[in-house]
């Protein structure tokens, strides 16, 4: 094995030797051996040792010519997470820019995309998050993910299909989004096979038999081009057909209800020329030899996808009556085609090269926009699926300026894409120089005028239901909300002056302009009539602004006057020993933890006045806290005061291989650690998974995650996590 390692090792090196230093080889080689001795006594569910794993992950990272950092994070992308090196180590041996790669990719391993649509959401929004700050994060996940698609075969049944539909529903549009076709094509190739094995073999065995037949059927083809485009003296850097990949023939089959036989356009022939003007050059030469399809002719030279995907489509009809697809572009369009972000991104900074290339990831940047407006997660969810995954339509503005959006948008897309005022005074629009309704739905090649007016007051409400981009909907709930700041002012008022009479304040002080200025400022805001807005729309809670205000008065005061006004800080409710937790702003009320999540110490909780029950204690992600927002007036703040034998309970679930002994391991692990065990819930399902769930009794989150980093390294155990209730 100790052979092999070093194979693979020197196959890594010889990949990254024609843009590498020997200073660059001599850190891979570092890095490798920080991994392997980390790692050391470690397999994967393969019986392989685990240093095999970052290997693979560095050589997809080194095909994609990403840079050294990326490489040296790519070998060490799990050693924190499973091993004894700290972050530290790292950034010791490595410096700050591998650490914080290795901390970003360490921290999308944890996101689990199989929860609770509220959880999913706030789990892209960390991803989106960890795109802006450095896109590489996001290129060593998806060499990660594709070489733990590779050996998924080691799995158990239930397992495989889960990664495989977390992979087909986030991974694989993630690489198509950021146009890295090389990676998405395998992921999804991989992923079908667990889906529908029985579907994806039987197209597998059906596409072999005719894999002869057609591979001549090719070549003749190949031959008739090669044969023009020689007479034309049109210089050819390569030609060559392909079969279409086994997901993308599989969903037509699906998406059109097909056989195998009636889909018509199986393979592609893509021809890579020196220059933009061949590749028009050649479009020419194939249509004179085959008659093209009507419809089926695209121009993404013109046109570029969003992903900057380039190239020429044309479907004609063959020789033999069978049609088939030709793809024509230069070498610098395959390798975008191939690579996406990775062909084009500056790995320092984690920058794009130039101005022109940052305009073609200007969705990005519109996603981290719109996604710290939206907060509720279902509308969150599907705006991110429109973005990200949805095709795109590619209109035209009268001038001839080329607009995408996605597909299904309307004239008010349109309009918003345009200028936020070009939608709030819109009238009406033509398309094609005929007037259409505002719910039009816009094709590909359409010219859209928008008609406007003065006397147009903002959109309507029903235009929410209609329009298609995230980005539209955005802008329109951004009118409606400064159109009625006015009336949010006044409602944020009235909660205010009655949580300050509540605590006895005098508004006479409590009310005063620079008082009111200083506290807003504090929060974040402008002015004090933009907190007011904020207390109207549920942004912040009037307790949080009434206890600021209240120390911030205690100037004006003088000390002997504030016991008339109850200035003084009211102590806060101490729940029992047991509870541990201090409610702010309330005194002698009973104090509950919810069992909705059951938050303990280290979760960032906060506190719900029930109606006849006390406070309820929620952590900050719990599902609910979403709902009791709506009313911020009975919010209040809560935090830890933990002594040290206080327990918690805590629920972990855990998942295994079933043996003899998995059990037995598991309790004897907790006992080692004195960790008590409440109540045990154990099945095995007909896959032989065995599915524990443990309730225990710990004293902070720092303890819960030792112990499940603990579980999971349990032989036979593949997956434990903290259960969403406990």
């Amino acid at each position: 094995m100790k052979l092999d390692l070093g194979d693979k090792l020197n196959e890594l090196i010889e990949r990254v030797k024609k843009y590498a230093s020997e200073e660059d080889i001599n850190l891979i080689k570092k890095a490798f051996e920080f991994a392997q001795k980390h790692h050391d006594g470690q397999s994967r569910n393969s019986g392989e040792p685990y240093i095999v794993h970052p290997l693979e992950v560095a050589l997809i990272l080194a095909d994609l010519e990403l840079d050294i950092a990326s490489i040296v994070a790519g070998l060490l992308h799990d050693v924190v997470e499973d091993t004894s090196a700290s972050l530290e180590d790292v950034e010791s041996e490595f410096g700050k820019e591998v650490a914080e790669l290795v901390d970003g990719v360490t921290k999308l391993g944890k996101l689990e995309f199989t929860s609770k649509l509220e959880r999913q959401a706030e789990n892209y929004r960390k991803m989106l998050i960890a795109m802006a700050k450095d896109i590489r994060v996001i290129l060593i996940k998806l060499a990660d993910r594709l070489h733990n698609m590779r050996t998924l075969k080691y799995l158990p049944p239930e397992k495989q299909r889960q990664k495989a539909q977390e992979t087909i529903d986030i991974y694989a549009p993630l690489a198509h989004r950021l146009g890295i076709s090389k990676i998405k094509w395998e992921l999804e190739d991989l992923s079908l096979r667990y889906l529908d094995p029985e579907g994806y073999y039987d197209l597998v065995e059906k596409i072999a038999k005719k894999r002869v037949e057609r591979e001549e059927y090719i070549k003749k083809i190949i031959s008739l081009i090669s044969e023009k485009l020689k007479e034309a003296n049109i210089e050819v850097g390569q030609i060559d057909g392909r079969p279409k990949h086994f997901y993308s023939i599989y969903r037509k089959m699906k998406e059109q209800g097909k056989t195998l036989e009636e889909i018509y356009d199986l393979f592609a022939i893509r021809i890579i020329v020196n220059s933009v003007k061949d590749c028009y050059g050649v479009l020419g030469i194939i249509h004179t030899l085959f008659k093209p399809m009507p419809g089926r002719f695209k121009d993404y030279i013109a046109m570029p996808k969003p992903n900057m995907y380039q190239s020429l489509h044309t479907t004609v009809i063959g020789p033999e009556g069978e049609p088939f697809e030709v793809q024509i572009r230069t070498f610098d369009m395959h390798k975008t085609a191939e690579y996406g972000i990775a062909a084009h991104w500056k790995y320092k900074e984690g920058r794009i090269k130039s101005t022109d290339e940052d305009e073609k990831f200007a969705w990005l940047r519109e996603l981290l926009e719109w996604q710290k407006e939206l907060k509720d997660a279902k509308e969150f969810m599907e705006s991110l699926k429109i973005n990200l995954f949805s095709d795109e339509v590619f209109v035209f503005t009268p001038k001839g300026d080329v607009i995408s959006l996605p597909q299904g948008s309307t004239p008010i897309d349109f309009a918003y894409a345009i200028h936020s005022e070009i939608g709030n005074k819109m009238a009406g629009a033509k398309v094609n120089g005929k007037l259409v309704p505002i719910d039009y739905e816009l094709k590909n090649g359409d010219i859209v005028e928008i008609i406007t007016s003065p006397n147009v007051h903002g959109p309507s409400q029903d235009w929410l239901k209609i329009v298609k981009s995230p980005q539209a909907k955005s802008k329109i709930n951004a009118w409606f909300k400064k159109e009625k700041k006015e009336e949010n002012i006044q409602k944020g008022k009235d909660i205010l002056e009655k949580e300050l009479k509540k605590l006895n304040l005098p508004l006479q002080f409590a009310l005063k302009e620079d008082v009111l200025q200083t506290v807003s400022q504090r929060y974040g805001y402008r002015t004090p009539e933009d907190m007011f807005a904020a207390l109207g729309y549920g942004g912040i809670t009037a307790t949080k602004i009434a206890l600021r205000i209240k120390d911030e008065i205690k100037k004006y005061i003088k000390e002997d006057e504030q016991k008339e006004f109850q200035i003084e800080k009211p102590k806060p409710a101490r729940a029992s020993s047991s509870n541990g937790i201090l409610v702010k702003g309330v005194e002698n009320v009973l104090v509950r933890f919810a069992k909705c999540c059951n938050p303990v110490p280290g979760d960032e909780v906060i506190g719900y006045i029930t109606r006849g029950r006390g406070v309820s204690i929620h952590r900050r992600d719990c599902p609910n806290v979403e709902q009791y927002l709506k009313e911020p007036e009975r919010i209040v703040e809560a935090e830890w005061n933990v002594t040290k034998d206080a327990k918690f309970d805590a629920t972990i679930n855990v998942l295994a291989n079933d043996r003899t002994g998995i059990l037995m391991d598991i309790t004897n692990l907790l006992g080692e650690n004195k960790i008590s065990v409440k109540a045990i819930q154990g099945r095995t399902t007909r896959d032989r998974i065995a599915n524990i769930n443990l309730t225990v009794e710990i004293s902070s989150t720092e303890q819960l995650e030792k112990i499940i980093r603990k579980l999971r390294k349990i032989d036979s155990v593949f997956e434990v996590q903290r259960v969403k209730g406990g």
